[in-house]
């Protein structure tokens, strides 16, 4: 019995190569955006988690700090629980790597009488308090301190970038709600299209007592089918995209600085399973309005 529906859903398929290519392409155009948009966010993801595990707070202090008050900060910094690490830079060592920093401009340090830079902390904080908020509020308690002159930990680019993620995450939620009821609408049409142009047969068939699952059964393998292609295609799109961003990606950037992923292997079948979903949504609605007809 299953042979004849899927014999059925492929002959409906290749009778009608028009509509059905219409219906594969605009659902492989709607996962195409719709899992651009999910392949950036996870890249930004795994990027903020590289960056938030290399992230590092430099607390300046004011100039002539006593000997003890350092000793209290290095006790202090030793005893919270949210500090992963912590290591005292005095200035001398500061400026020695500036120094070696800057080896092509030693003339920026010919006519320096003194040190101008700091004694400083460089403090990293567990990987479990590093979002901005925590952050920030962690800052503001090492600001309070007296000996403390500075906090540092991009702050500003943080907030920023957090801010562009937010903003496209949530026009990412809105373009791929309507690209996937963008594909309901013509799955649903094209199968319509398809059952008016087979009523007379329909009628046939309930006529000598077909049930409605025999005749809605082949519809839906196609539905299924439209959708497996549709995701299929789209996919393989996103990877022509995806090979060309990151080859040019990789000669701008150093190796290891910036690295850009595909989906593994099993988010890709979950995508290609959502568009099969979405293509036997379209035919189910399809088929419930014209039955009742």
């Amino acid at each position: 019995m299953m042979v004849s529906y899927y014999k059925r859903a492929l002959q409906d398929l290749l009778d009608h190569r028009y509509l059905n290519a219409v219906t594969i392409i605009t659902i492989a155009l709607s996962i195409l955006i719709a899992s651009a948009f999910v392949l950036f966010f996870v890249n930004a993801n795994e990027i903020i988690g590289s960056w938030k595990e290399g992230i590092r707070m430099m607390v300046y202090l004011k100039p002539s700090v006593p000997e003890t008050v350092l000793s209290e900060l290095k006790q202090q910094f030793q005893d919270m629980q949210t500090v992963q690490s912590s290591k005292f830079i005095p200035k001398e060592d500061a400026l020695a790597n500036l120094r070696s920093q800057m080896r092509r401009q030693t003339s920026v340090f010919e006519n320096l009488r003194e040190n101008p830079l700091p004694d400083a902390f460089e403090i990293r904080l567990i990987p479990s308090y590093q979002n901005v908020e925590k952050i920030e509020s962690f800052a503001k308690k090492i600001e309070s301190n007296p000996a403390v002159a500075e906090v540092e930990y991009g702050q500003r680019w943080l907030g920023q970038f957090s801010n562009v993620i937010n903003l496209f995450r949530l026009a990412g939620y809105a373009l791929v709600g309507l690209f996937c009821l963008a594909a309901l609408f013509i799955v649903a049409n094209t199968s319509r299209l398809i059952l008016y142009s087979r009523q007379d047969e329909i009628e046939v068939m309930r006529l000598v007592g077909a049930t409605d699952g025999f005749i809605k059964a082949p519809f839906y393998i196609q539905g299924l089918i439209q959708g497996a292609l549709g995701g299929i295609v789209g996919l393989i799109a996103l990877f022509i995209v995806y090979s060309l961003i990151s080859s040019n990606v990789g000669q701008g950037f150093a190796d290891g600085i910036l690295r850009i992923r595909f989906f593994s292997p099993q988010l890709s079948i979950g995508i290609v399973f959502s568009s099969m979903l979405v293509g036997w949504i379209g035919c189910f609605l399809s088929l419930k309005q014209f039955l009742k007809s």
